[in-house]
């Protein structure tokens, strides 16, 4: 359906609503005076009623899971109210004179008293139901806005380690991951031993079993340490050292501020080892 389609669609409901909406608004306004509304209030009431229909419907299509059961169940309930409400100004036709008697609801006292309570809770309902679902709905927008750093969240520590320590990580290509969030695992294997001819395997990290919700999800898959090491190390092998920032690492392999930090700490040091190296070789 094109563009032009969709507008038309959408003008014929908004339409068909406004006219559906003008007829219960002449009944639900007569209710409201037969509760002992004033004028200001009986004109604003069929508002009340079916404005929390149309919140909502919207709500409705914008939240998920329980939430929309929710908003869903709010537009039913709101629904039928409104239903009933009309039914009984059907009920009370024009008398000979022309006059309508809306000293009652219903000649049933009983039903009459139920009729009241319903019109008279509808409006604390709105209050109520009304708040909570525009609060759900502005929640669920937070939760479903990317973050600034939403591509991996690998935690490499590097810190309170000794210089050596440090080196000798950097050689081996294997760094300590401190934190991982829920849902990731990482699959690291140790450097066998030159003196052993086996090696050591090492087991995959628990992985998590719970579903991950979408909005959650990267659009990038994730990334060991030991692969972003080697990319940072590919993509910056070029680059002078003063170049080499957490910043300019970050943007160039697409991973977080920490992580940037931490390949820039990491690829100095292999810098500095290498320079060594080659003083002492010369």
């Amino acid at each position: 359906m094109n563009r032009f389609a969709k507008g038309l669609l959408v003008a014929a409901l908004v339409a068909v609503v406004g006219m559906a909406f003008r007829v219960s608004w002449n009944a639900l306004r007569d209710v409201a005076t037969a509760t002992g509304a004033d004028g200001t209030a009986a004109l604003l009431y069929p508002f009340v009623v079916d404005g929390l229909m149309a919140l909502a419907l919207v709500a409705a299509l914008v939240l998920t899971g329980p939430d929309r059961d929710f908003a869903l169940r709010v537009l039913a309930a709101y629904t039928i109210a409104s239903l009933v409400l009309n039914y009984v100004h059907g009920l009370h036709g024009p008398t000979g004179s022309g006059v309508v008697d809306w000293s009652r609801l219903a000649g049933w006292d009983s039903a009459h008293w139920a009729l009241v309570l319903l019109a008279t809770s509808l409006p604390v309902g709105s209050i109520y139901f009304g708040s909570d679902l525009v609060a759900k709905v502005l929640h669920h927008q937070q939760r479903s806005d990317p973050t600034a750093d939403q591509y991996e969240s690998v935690e490499i520590d590097w810190e309170g380690r000794s210089g050596s320590e440090l080196q000798e990580s950097t050689r081996s290509g294997v760094p300590t991951v401190a934190e991982l969030p829920p849902g990731q695992s990482t699959e690291q294997t140790a450097q066998p031993d030159a003196a052993d001819p086996v090696g050591v395997e090492s087991t995959p990290a628990a992985r998590s079993t719970g579903p991950i919700p979408e909005s959650a999800r990267s659009s990038r898959p994730n990334r060991t340490p030991d692969e972003l090491l080697a990319e940072a190390r590919s993509t910056t092998a070029d680059w002078p050292d003063s170049e080499l920032t957490g910043e300019a690492i970050r943007r160039a392999v697409r991973t977080s501020s920490a992580n940037g930090r931490t390949l820039r700490d990491a690829l100095r040091a292999e810098r500095v080892t290498s320079g060594e190296s080659g003083a002492v070789a010369a």
